[in-house]
């Protein structure tokens, strides 16, 4: 997650229940207007040495207040805005079993702080070319 929330912290929500102040670092409420959408994010460096996990949960809303999922555009934007370029992020799709779902609209990025994310060969994505 990026060292430097100083650009972050003129999105971050500040009065309400999920206010905050820059006082809590990477933690809290934070909402970026594209165009005519919302972009309404809370995110979490882990708390520390609490959790091992750094997150990021996104939904879009309209003008018109019509809530939707965010697409892969947002959700990209969303990453470079909360973590380094050379940092693994990942949505989950857990087991069934293990589904929690507070907002249908919500996608979340995570990023473990210690271990490094598996992945696939890029070539088992699609060509790779330039490298």
């Amino acid at each position: 997650m990026k060292a430097d929330f100083t650009e972050l912290n003129r999105h971050r929500v500040r009065t309400g229940r999920m206010g905050s102040d820059d006082s809590e670092g990477r933690n809290g409420m934070f909402v970026f207007r594209t165009g005519k959408i919302d972009l309404i994010c809370i995110c979490s460096d882990g708390y520390g040495d609490v959790c091992d996990w750094e997150h990021v949960s996104a939904r879009a809303r309209g003008l018109d207040l019509k809530e939707r999922v965010p697409t892969w555009e947002e959700m990209c934007m969303l990453k470079d805005l909360f973590f380094e370029p050379e940092e693994c992020v990942v949505q989950f799709h857990p087991p069934h079993s293990e589904y929690v779902n507070c907002h249908k609209h919500v996608l979340h990025l995570w990023r473990h702080k210690h271990v490094e994310i598996p992945r696939p060969p890029p070539e088992l994505v699609g060509p790779v070319t330039g490298r």
